[in-house]
């Protein structure tokens, strides 16, 4: 009957007899809660189910007292071994018959404990976390009552000890207030705040003593429903400071201290915008200024000399900038001098004022030598109505000084009476220069993204002119296009970049070389013709050449450019697309021709990895590429930022002056040998442009 009614219990409970003192009787709850078989809890003292000291202390008094109860939170152990903790309560029961027993009945707390003890863990990690971020945290509710923050709010805005404001405080706002530049703004700002529970905001704090902080503002939100307001407070004192200081490092020659081409050209913007509506543009000159044969000091008496010479320069200029003038390095030995409201005469005072200072001579240690500057002038607004237009009219003015002599100073003339003279100019000289063989190739290594291996040689065409020097590329290879002369150049070249690779094969050295072909030279009637023969006669494997192909190539007939690329397939030769995402490249052509390999433009590596506009772009040729089965290279890498940025990419190749400049042949020779791979994959080349 007793067993019946444990049983009838929703909790666990157990007996015990009154004379004996032991457990009578125990449901099936109990035995659940403990663990245990009912043969190992009848008869055994109670104590030894419900063991704490409590326990012991209760039942050696209810010996003597048949009425003792007792109602408590214990702790009683499983046959596991774990502690499981509970409420008990003993109550005396007494039969009608005499019998005397007590009720011991439980009430399970483990789910509960453990729970609470998981919240109070978590509530710790999550007070940890707060005082570990490196932001200040306050957290108030909708009245703008303080309900927690961090130390390192309290520290950011000076609160002593971090302890003057408790939670349930809404003084704070004042003690923020007293510290801020505009405290009266401030207090308004955070009543908007206030009224408004589901706003979000940031904004930039200016505080008395000059710092500056960030403060973002979430509302804190309940079941979907706003319960008060997250403020995180940032100091960026420093770094709005460093990125003040970068501003003007970017703003400024970092040899010689003085404005750079950058801040001439914000200069120039400046002072084109300084006019009222209705009034005539502002009047100014621009004076291009370039030492005349600087090399020759570099190369005579060094570097760290040609840079006392540029430091020394610039002080001399000084001299001839008024207040509201701006002299700016252009880059390498040319500098720019913008003289604020000069007209023609004005403008050529200060040219001779400049040649006068220059001609002094410099004395640096036992050394005395003179320095002169040719001088380009152009005239706002004649010369140019933006910066662009501007700085090249004086350049050109400045490379017609040269062509005349060197030291001395010209005004621009208008292109109409000028432009075709030089151009006769350069042209005649070009065509000279080939059959005088004043060109020269020079390479560039290409390099295995992830292994550094030289895999293959950029050929680059190099022109110097005893007259004029180094000429670019960039100014003589239009031109050559332009007048049909690119057919005659890009054979020569042709043939010396097939000549050279045969020469390194034969001292065992096994080098692809790739040359640009014009769209001109691809329109040839023989041009398969001419490289098969070209390598007949150099012996050269044609895997050893590659012939980079401009998306000019594409754009005249489809048919008859097909025809020709798979000709020059079938001799072996490797063929790519140069500078692809320049031109007008379609995915309908990369299918169709028999294309290995694409190059990634330069102008696309320049903003990496920063640049979102060519992160997209190279990602997306690389992707393309890999999809289409062809390998990629990219061009004009020239930081390991950059580097790393392609190889992540998925690109397979890169070249630039992170790795090697272009180089001579014996130069790059030497270069690679060292680390010579055996490959067969030709590296792509540029007729005109240096890397």
């Amino acid at each position: 009957m007793i067993g019946a009614l444990l049983e009838g219990l929703p909790e666990p409970a157990w007996l015990v007899d009154g004379e004996s003192l032991t457990v009578s009787a125990v449901n099936r709850a109990a035995l659940r809660l403990l663990g245990l078989k009912p043969e190992r809890a009848l008869g055994q003292p109670p104590a030894a189910l419900c063991g704490s000291l409590e326990d012991e202390a209760f039942w050696q008094g209810a010996s003597r007292d048949p009425f003792a109860r007792i109602r408590s939170d214990t702790v009683l152990t499983h046959s596991d071994g774990q502690p499981r903790w509970v409420s008990r309560s003993i109550s005396p029961v007494h039969t009608p018959e005499g019998g005397h027993y007590w009720l011991v009945l439980l009430h399970d707390q483990t789910r509960r404990r453990r729970a609470e003890a998981e919240r109070e863990t978590l509530l710790a990690e999550l007070r940890a976390t707060l005082e570990s971020t490196a932001d200040g945290i306050l957290v108030v509710d909708l009245g703008g009552r303080v309900r927690s923050f961090n130390r390192r709010f309290a520290k950011l805005w000076g609160l002593p000890g971090g302890l003057l404001h408790e939670p349930g405080d809404a003084g704070l706002w004042l003690s923020l207030q007293r510290v801020m530049r505009d405290g009266e703004q401030y207090r308004l700002r955070i009543e908007a705040l206030l009224d408004a529970p589901l706003m979000r905001s940031s904004d930039m704090l200016r505080l008395a003593d000059g710092r500056v902080l960030e403060q973002v503002s979430l509302p804190q939100m309940s079941r979907g429903e706003p319960i008060g307001r997250v403020f995180s407070f940032r100091d960026l004192s420093e770094k709005l400071a460093a990125h003040q200081r970068i501003e003007e490092l970017g703003r400024s020659d970092a040899l010689t201290g003085a404005p750079n081409r950058r801040a001439l050209a914000d200069r120039i913007v400046q002072q084109m915008a300084a006019v009222n509506t209705g009034e005539p543009p502002p009047a100014f000159a621009l004076l291009h200024l370039d030492l005349d044969r600087f090399k020759q000091i570099n190369d005579t008496l060094g570097h760290s000399y040609g840079d006392r010479v540029l430091r020394e320069v610039v002080e001399r200029l000084r001299g001839a900038v008024g207040a509201n003038d701006t002299l700016a390095r252009l880059g390498g030995d040319e500098f720019a001098l913008l003289v604020d409201g000069a007209q023609m005469f004005e403008a050529e005072a200060a040219a001779r004022h400049v040649q006068e200072l220059l001609a002094q001579p410099f004395s640096f240690d036992t050394l005395s030598f003179t320095v002169t500057a040719s001088c380009g002038i152009a005239l706002h607004p004649g010369d140019g109505g933006t910066p662009d237009e501007l700085m090249a009219s004086a350049e050109r003015a400045m490379h017609w000084v040269k062509e005349s002599g060197r030291a001395g100073f010209r005004f621009h003339v208008p292109r109409k009476e000028v432009d075709l003279l030089s151009r006769m100019r350069l042209d005649h000289d070009m065509r000279q220069a080939l059959a005088e063989g004043r060109f020269r190739l020079h390479y560039q290594p290409q390099v295995e993204l992830g292994s550094d291996r030289v895999i293959g040689a950029e050929a680059l065409i190099r022109w110097r002119d005893p007259q004029r020097g180094d000429i670019s590329p960039a100014e003589f290879i239009p031109l050559a296009e332009e007048s049909g002369f690119v057919v005659a150049i890009g054979e020569w070249v042709l043939r010396e970049a097939v000549g050279q690779a045969a020469y390194w094969l034969s001292r065992g050295l096994r080098m692809p070389v790739a040359v640009n072909v014009s769209a001109l030279q691809f329109q040839q009637a023989h041009f398969v013709e001419t490289v098969a023969e070209v390598l007949r006669e150099a012996m050269l494997p044609a895997s050893l050449l590659e012939l980079e192909l401009t998306e000019g190539v594409l754009l005249g007939d489809a048919e008859e450019a097909l025809k020709r690329m798979r000709a020059l397939a079938g001799l072996g030769v490797t063929l790519s697309i140069d500078d692809f995402g320049t031109g007008y490249s379609s995915l309908g052509y990369l299918k169709r021709f028999p294309i290995q390999r694409l190059k990634i433009d330069r102008s696309f590596v320049q903003g990496l990895p920063n640049d979102a506009s060519d992160v997209g772009i190279a990602n997306a040729i690389v992707q393309m590429g890999r999809a289409l089965g062809l390998q990629v290279i990219a061009e004009g890498v020239e930081t390991e930022a950059q580097r790393d940025f392609l190889a992540q990419a998925g690109c397979h190749e890169f070249q630039g002056y992170l790795f090697a400049k272009p180089l001579r042949p014996d130069e790059f020779e030497q270069r690679v040998r060292p680390r010579r791979h055996v490959v067969d994959s030709p590296v792509s080349g540029w007729l005109g442009l240096a890397s």
